[in-house]
């Protein structure tokens, strides 16, 4: 997979897409050590936010918490990942 172009194909383009996505659970990780529960003036981290609580609001209702510890994040960046990969084998 290269940079997008002439021959980058529609597997490509949603397999950048769901990298994207894994990239914005990580920075929603991060700012959580910083901003806990999205409570920020910042259009960044609200942004952030509305991108990634659909992906992380069902797989919530699988994982549960174990102590203070939320492992959604993980489980969607590796989710993420996988599809991703699926597509990206796909496009060729």
């Amino acid at each position: 997979m290269g940079f997008i172009g002439a021959e980058t194909t529609g597997g490509d383009v949603i397999a950048y897409f769901v990298y994207f996505l894994q990239i914005a659970v990580l920075a929603r990780v991060l700012m959580s050590w910083v901003s806990p529960m999205g409570q920020s003036n910042n259009i960044f981290v609200n942004l952030v936010y509305q991108l990634t609580e659909p992906i992380l609001a069902p797989l919530r209702k699988v994982i549960p918490r174990v102590g203070l510890f939320d492992f959604t994040p993980m489980i969607a960046i590796i989710v993420l990942g996988i599809i991703a990969e699926i597509f990206r084998q796909a496009a060729g």
